[in-house]
């Protein structure tokens, strides 16, 4: 038991300095849970939540909530994705949201595995979030593109999908 706790209170240790020296916001919620925010271009902030358990550091980020169309070719392109990816995989939750998640070994918990597996939660999450919504909420895009239009709003943020709208 000692042992256990030992390993939990290294990696607790690794990870803030981590977060600390990489200057990357991040709220400690307990002993075991690390709420890191990150930064990002399509995703403009990916929430990750790293926990530290028994025996691993589980790694778990939000990327979108449940689409509400086309759910067959959004699951076939993370499976996709899934066979080629560092340290986390596409997965749901019991509502249907998509996140990544992970895990690492405390031993495998170092500086270079940590911005490697951040590194891919940030790219992963940035990198999927235009596809997923193209094909998960295209119809709602479109209600939206016109709905502004029809208001004069501005249309800055869905311009990544001006090619959905014809």
């Amino acid at each position: 038991m000692d042992d256990l706790l030992a390993h939990q209170r290294r990696t607790g240790a690794r990870v803030e300095e981590f977060l600390e020296s990489h200057h990357l916001a991040f709220e400690q919620v307990d002993h075991r849970t690390f709420m890191v925010t990150l930064p990002g271009t399509s995703k403009l902030e990916t929430h990750c939540a790293l926990t530290i358990g028994d025996h691993s550091l589980g790694v778990s980020a939000f990327v979108i909530r449940k689409p509400d169309e086309n759910l067959a070719e959004v699951h076939e392109w993370m499976l996709k994705r899934n066979a080629s990816m560092y340290a986390v995989a596409f997965a749901l939750n019991e509502l249907g949201d998509i996140y990544l998640v992970g895990r690492l070994s405390h031993a495998a918990v170092t500086d270079s595995e940590l911005d490697k597996v951040i590194g891919s939660v940030l790219q992963y999450a940035d990198g999927a979030f235009n596809p997923l919504l193209e094909l998960g909420f295209s119809s709602a895009i479109r209600r939206e593109w016109a709905w502004r239009l029809s208001r004069g709003e501005s249309l800055a943020n869905l311009k990544a999908f001006e090619h959905l709208i014809s």
